[in-house]
């Protein structure tokens, strides 16, 4: 990932602020490191963030802002709530499996317009897409993940946007790549 690194130590605390910010949505707990991370410049970049919960290895919600809408800490204090309480995809995370959710957090780069798909690297780069209104995005580590190969990769993508399989290949389908430094509890 070119832009900006987080060291380990800042990982640490974006990752117990994330955590946080579900015990609080959950009324178990308020996020007391989010008065130390609002002074430290470093968290006020604007960055697109997802915020990932797995249980017992599998996902168990998933939300993220793609594009540098807000402070990359009010990003993960946004996106982890999300991911636990409004995954739409899932029942909403409860107080005692909290204990058993692993928290993964992913720092995108700005996302850049996709020409030719030799451009792509899998298990580096991430997709999105829109077309005809609707839009998908994959993060670097599912290709990773599913062993996916590029035409695999972009066939997953167009299915998470609701499109058919090919459409990667219409003209008019705009297709965009991203990084992410990515780590996780």
């Amino acid at each position: 990932m070119q832009n900006n690194i987080y060291s380990i130590e800042e990982q640490k605390k974006l990752l117990k602020l994330a955590r946080q910010a579900i015990e609080e949505e959950l009324h178990i707990g308020k996020p007391t490191i989010l008065l130390e991370i609002e002074k430290e410049p470093r968290f006020k970049e604007f960055r697109g963030v997802f915020v990932t919960l797995k249980k017992g290895g599998h996902l168990r919600g998933c939300i993220g802002f793609p594009y540098a809408t807000n402070y990359l800490y009010k990003n993960i204090y946004e996106a982890a709530k999300e991911a636990a309480m409004g995954d739409p995809r899932f029942l909403p995370v409860t107080k005692e499996e909290l204990k058993q959710i692993k928290i993964e957090i992913s720092i995108l780069t700005k996302p850049e317009r996709v020409t030719s798909i030799r451009d792509i690297e899998i298990g580096k780069d991430g997709l999105m897409c829109k077309f005809m209104g609707s839009s998908g995005l994959l993060l670097p580590q599912v290709a990773k993940e599913f062993g996916f190969n590029k035409i695999e990769f972009l066939e997953a993508l167009c299915n998470k946007a609701g499109l058919p399989k090919g459409t990667w290949q219409q003209r008019g389908f705009e297709l965009y790549k991203f990084q992410a430094q990515v780590f996780s509890e």
